[in-house]
């Protein structure tokens, strides 16, 4: 098995020891990289970057040309299995994503196909072969999912959501019905992520983006026990001295901070955390890693600013094996270029005492 030159984002998934904080940004490959809006121009649309493995690749590795970051996630988008399911899926310009056949009643649900993703998804595959080959080992490649809940809410809704109230409405009032649709959607998730794994991914994360618009029993019962029911399915391997043998799986709710203790106890290796979390509050830390949690608002700040609130984090997670520094959620859009550089300097150069040999 081919060894990586930077295997710290794998150890540290592990709870493992590790020389300084890895870090990654969720949205790295995206809009505030002038490279990925030349691209995006020429491409067209998203779509066809995300449907083209070769322009997937190329954005996947645009950051990691630019930054030193620690692991590398593929370009994808997490509406693709609803797509393949048969929905529609369109981007409308200052709308955002758009469904042509929303899910409206149980018919529409039986209706949904069992995926087999080397053949609906086989450019998702395509672009982590191609990506994995021209990393060289540099760093890990991280495949990822939306959570069943978060899918279901695109799918119900039509697109986008402030509300809910499509879902919500059937929650309360035909609970068989979503009960039927998220164990579809779990049952995908799971084929289309052991899938990526097999094409070469070396971790996996699954976005619960729309969780935290759930109560809390509702949370367990329509989005936490889906992604458990995920996890029981992957095909993760054996821990062992080597890292690359065994695949950590992260479980990343938004606004899910009241929840993170009943998040550790389904098997995840890791859980990412939003701005919202206190990392000394979080128990079981150097037993199930941490990912997380800066504000990316932050990175708006002058350097001083941004090394303040980097040492904030750290200091907060403190001398514990198990941290992954990231961001609350995706980077924003007009995030100056040499901000991103100097917020990945600070992590690595001030993130180095909390580590011992």
């Amino acid at each position: 098995m081919n060894q990586l030159k930077n295997d710290r984002y794998l150890r540290a998934l592990q709870c493992l020891p590790v020389d300084y904080t890895p870090v990654w940004m969720m949205r790295q490959a995206g809009r505030y990289l002038p490279e990925y809006r030349q691209l995006r121009s020429k491409a067209g649309n998203f779509m066809t970057m995300c449907q083209t493995p070769e322009l997937a690749c190329e954005v996947t590795l645009q950051p990691l040309n630019r930054f030193e970051l620690d692991a590398a996630i593929i370009f994808s988008d997490i509406l693709t299995i609803p797509d393949a399911m048969g929905l529609g899926l369109h981007f409308e310009t200052g709308e955002g994503p758009k469904f042509t056949k929303p899910i409206v009643c149980l018919d529409d649900i039986k209706q949904l196909p069992l995926l087999d993703p080397e053949q609906s998804l086989k450019y998702v595959m395509d672009a982590i072969r191609l990506t994995k080959k021209e990393l060289k080992g540099k760093v890990p490649l991280i495949g990822f999912s939306g959570s069943p809940w978060t899918l279901a809410t695109y799918m119900i809704e039509g697109g986008s959501s402030k509300t809910f109230t499509k879902i919500k409405k059937m929650m309360y009032s035909d609970p068989t019905s979503l009960h039927l649709l998220l164990e579809k959607l779990a049952n995908n998730v799971a084929l289309y992520l052991n899938a990526q794994i097999k094409a070469g991914a070396q971790s996996i994360m699954i976005f619960d983006t729309w969780g935290g618009a759930l109560s809390h029993h509702c949370y367990q019962e329509f989005s936490l026990y889906y992604m458990q029911m995920i996890l029981s399915q992957l095909t993760r391997g054996v821990k062992s001295q080597d890292v690359m043998s065994y695949i950590p799986v992260t479980l990343f709710t938004k606004g899910g901070g009241l929840w993170l203790d009943r998040i550790m106890q389904t098997g995840c290796d890791a859980i990412g955390v939003d701005w919202t979390v206190d990392l000394s509050h979080i128990n079981n830390k150097g037993q199930v890693a941490v990912q997380g949690n800066l504000d990316p608002s932050v990175l708006y700040a002058d350097k001083l600013t941004i090394e303040s609130n980097v040492e904030a984090v750290l200091s907060e997670f403190g001398s514990h094996n198990g941290h992954i520094f990231n961001l609350g959620h995706g980077i924003h859009q007009d995030i100056p270029i040499e901000h991103v550089q100097h917020f990945i300097h600070a992590v690595h150069h001030q993130s180095k005492r909390f580590h011992y040999d």
